[in-house]
C-alpha cells in the first residue's frame, strides 16, 4: 500500500444531531508528554483530522499545543478528551472539564467522555449530569462514556436526559464484544474501538495474514478495515510517521463478507486492558 499522505480515509459518520466524527482518528495514549507534540502534529499533517486524548493521559497540554502549531483550522478536527476516575462527582466534573479545555486551549471540546464507570465509586450517575449540564451549555459539542458494560448501559437508559453520542470499547478480533455492541447499537450509541489492533497481538493470527496477502494491504490495514465496514469509530495509537500513513490508508479494497466473517470467528473474549466491572484507580498521578 502506498505511503503518500494523499489518501486518508476521510470519511464521517454521525454521532448525534448535527455532530459527525471522522471514522478513523488518532488515539494519543501511553505516549509520554515530551513526545505527543510532535506525533499530533504529523498525524495532521498527514490527514488525521480527529485526535482522541484523556486528562489521564498526561498529554493533553501536548495536543493543544500540536493543534494550535498546526495551522489547521480548528472546525476540521475532532478532539475528544476524557474525564478521570478521581474527579467524577457533579462540582469535580465541572472542575476538571474547565481545566481540560485550559491545557487543550480549547473553548469548546467536541467529544468529552466518562473515562470509566468505576461502579465502586458510585458516581458516575452524578457525573453524567454534569456532563449534560456541560452539554446544554454548548461547552462540549457531545458527550459519552468509556468501558460502560450493558448493565451500565442499561441503568443509564433509564436517568439519562441525553443518551451518550459514544461508548468507547476496547474492541479487536480476538475481543469484540458482540452483547455490547448490539445493545449499542440498539440505544443508537456509536461503537468506539480502542486498542483495535489488539495492541499488535492480533495481527499475527494466520486469517488475518493471509487475507492482508490477498489484498497485497498489511494485516494492521485488514484489521483497521474490519472496524470500519462494521460502522466502528477507530482510533489506532501509533508514534511512527509511516504507520500513521499506513493506518490511514485503507480505502483501497474492501473485505468480501466472508473475509469479514473469517476475522468476526476470531472472537475469544480475549480483554487485554482493565475489566471495568471492577476498575477504580484514581487515575490521578
Amino acid at each position: 500500500m502506498s505511503l503518500s499522505p494523499t489518501a486518508p480515509v476521510t470519511t464521517r459518520v454521525p454521532i448525534a444531531p448535527g455532530i459527525e466524527i471522522p471514522q478513523l482518528g488518532l488515539g494519543v495514549f501511553q505516549i509520554v508528554p515530551d513526545q505527543v507534540q510532535p506525533v499530533v502534529e504529523q498525524a495532521l499533517e498527514v490527514g488525521y483530522r480527529h485526535v482522541d486524548t484523556a486528562a489521564a493521559y498526561n498529554n493533553e497540554a501536548g495536543v493543544g499545543a500540536a493543534l494550535a502549531a498546526s495551522g489547521v483550522p480548528r472546525e476540521e478536527v475532532f478532539v475528544t478528551s476524557k474525564l478521570r476516575n478521581g474527579e467524577q462527582g457533579y462540582d469535580s466534573t465541572l472542575r476538571a472539564f474547565a481545566e481540560t479545555l485550559d491545557r487543550l486551549g480549547l473553548d469548546q471540546l467536541d467529544l468529552y467522555l466518562i473515562h470509566w464507570p468505576n461502579p465502586a465509586a458510585g458516581l458516575w450517575q452524578e457525573t453524567w449530569r454534569a456532563f449534560e449540564r456541560l452539554h446544554a451549555e454548548g461547552a462540549v459539542r457531545a458527550i459519552g462514556i468509556s468501558n460502560f458494560l450493558p448493565e451500565h448501559l442499561r441503568e443509564l437508559e433509564q436517568i439519562a436526559q441525553v443518551m451518550p453520542a459514544v461508548n468507547q470499547i476496547e474492541l479487536h478480533p480476538t475481543h469484540a464484544s458482540a452483547e455490547l455492541v448490539a445493545l449499542q447499537q440498539r440505544l443508537g450509541i456509536t461503537v468506539q474501538s480502542y486498542s483495535p489492533l489488539g495492541q499488535g497481538a492480533d495481527l499475527e493470527l494466520p486469517p488475518i495474514t493471509e487475507i492482508a496477502r490477498s489484498h497485497g494491504a498489511t494485516p494492521a490495514q485488514v484489521v483497521l478495515r474490519w472496524h470500519l465496514q462494521h460502522g466502528y469509530v477507530v482510533i489506532p495509537k501509533t508514534t511512527s510517521r509511516a504507520r500513521l500513513v499506513e493506518n490511514l490508508d485503507v480505502d483501497g479494497f474492501t473485505l468480501t463478507s466472508e473475509q469479514m466473517a473469517q476475522i468476526d470467528s476470531l472472537d475469544q473474549g480475549h480483554r487485554i486492558g482493565n475489566d471495568p466491572a471492577t476498575f477504580s484507580i484514581s487515575q490521578i498521578r
